[in-house]
């Protein structure tokens, strides 16, 4: 769970995550709509990763990232245990 909170403390990466809600991308599609070097946003889809927040998969040349929607029901249920 820790892994998956230090994702979410970045303003980047849940960024792209609310990209990856409407359609899968390439890194580079994702880079794309930000204004910083694309070796940090590897840096990005990495710790997201890492939190199981996203997934990747090799298609031809390209490495096409999705949302884990497994991970963030989990999440939801965790914190939903806390409600009175």
């Amino acid at each position: 769970m820790n892994a998956i909170f230090k994702a979410l403390n970045d303003a980047t990466r849940r960024e792209i995550l609310e990209l990856l809600k409407t359609k899968e991308r390439s890194a580079g599609e994702i880079a794309d709509h930000f204004n910083i070097s694309k070796p940090s946003i590897s840096h990005h889809l990495d710790i997201l990763k890492q939190a199981d927040l996203i997934t990747s998969e090799k298609k031809g040349q390209f490495v096409i990232y999705s949302i884990n929607t497994t991970i963030m029901e989990d999440v939801l249920q965790w914190i939903l245990t806390f409600k009175k």
